[in-house]
């Protein structure tokens, strides 16, 4: 069996105020089943590796062939526990490593 590669999403969340690392996820979630369904919300592997509550950044893992579920997904968004949210994909890449140091290049 083929090992799954995996890409790092960081995203930016712009709005009234900054959701809590929960909040944050679920939306993410409701936000793939509501386009994809559940089978699409399950493929995508999709999990929170970190979120910075004062920058209001987060991380995101997911497999590689779920990238443009999730991307989308996540343009959809637009409140999060019913206050006016946006969120941008800032950077994807294969390391956290490297997607840290492209953060710091934005």
């Amino acid at each position: 069996m083929k090992r799954q590669k995996r890409r790092y999403l960081m995203v930016q969340v712009e709005g009234e105020s900054t959701p809590s690392e929960r909040e944050f996820i679920d939306a993410v979630w409701a936000a793939i089943v509501k386009l994809y369904g559940d089978v699409g919300a399950s493929s995508s592997g999709l999990s929170l590796i970190s979120f910075d509550a004062v920058r209001s950044i987060g991380v995101l893992r997911v497999w590689l062939s779920a990238v443009p579920t999730v991307r989308s997904s996540v343009a959809t968004l637009t409140s999060i526990t019913g206050k006016g949210t946006s969120v941008h994909v800032l950077a994807i890449s294969g390391t956290i490593k490297s997607l840290w140091k492209r953060e710091k290049g934005l």
